[in-house]
């Protein structure tokens, strides 16, 4: 039986950026993290800058190899067997979303939009974001 989720676990996205390979890495307004990728066309990230997550032992990136502990030796929030997100090993087919905690996306091919949110808990509520009388749910 699936968990029961409130609402506090839902993001509230407060933008999006659109952001191209050759482009430069895009990085959230501060207080925010980016919270879903969303592939326009057939999109893959650069090495060790291309996804870089707010924590990385539990959000899959390009700098560690998140959830990656010896087995047996799971904790309750990281698991074991991860590897790192190497340029080109991870292409996101069109019209795909990936969901996380992400500070920085850099691509080393396609297309992608991505949306961001506020660190709080993941709740516009909590933010001080400029777009928060916008913000979805208000």
């Amino acid at each position: 039986m699936g968990k029961y989720l409130t609402n506090d676990n839902v993001p509230k996205y407060l933008g999006s950026m659109f952001t191209a390979a050759s482009s430069a890495a895009i990085i959230p307004p501060t207080g925010c993290v980016f919270v879903a990728i969303t592939a326009c066309s057939a999109t893959t990230f650069d090495s060790t800058t291309g996804l870089i997550a707010e924590n990385s032992d539990q959000w899959a990136n390009a700098a560690v190899a998140a959830g990656n502990l010896t087995a047996t030796e799971e904790t309750v929030n990281e698991g074991s067997g991860g590897l790192i997100v190497a340029s080109g090993t991870l292409s996101i087919p069109a019209g795909t979303t990936i969901y996380g905690r992400y500070t920085e996306i850099d691509l080393a091919g396609g297309t992608a939009i991505a949306y961001y949110a506020s660190k709080g808990a993941g709740a516009a509520e909590s933010t001080t974001h400029a777009n928060y009388a916008a913000a979805p749910g208000k």
